[in-house]
């Protein structure tokens, strides 16, 4: 029998490393959206993961095992539901 985990069957589990607000190792990474001194954002399974600082930096990146290495100042970690390809319009006719 299954077990199951309330997750939907495409989506893979992702981990969070975070080291004295200074250094954050990602798995379950799909791609990075965007690194700039400020902010980040990584494309999860099924969210994006968004950080906020200063200094930040990736400073190692896998994407066939899924790991991303960023260092900086992190001030702040937040998931966001991952946007629906297609527009707006796509989004109302569901």
């Amino acid at each position: 029998m299954e077990k199951q985990t309330g997750r939907p069957a495409d989506t893979a589990p992702h981990n969070l490393i975070l080291e004295s607000r200074s250094q954050l190792t990602v798995t379950g990474v799909r791609k990075v959206i965007r690194c700039d001194p400020d902010s980040a954002a990584l494309s999860l399974a099924d969210c994006v993961l968004n950080l906020s600082g200063g200094d930040l930096s990736v400073t190692a990146l896998d994407l066939e095992r899924g790991e991303a290495k960023l260092s900086g100042r992190i001030d702040a970690l937040e998931y966001t539901e991952a946007r629906t390809p297609g527009g707006l319009l796509r989004r109302l006719v569901r």
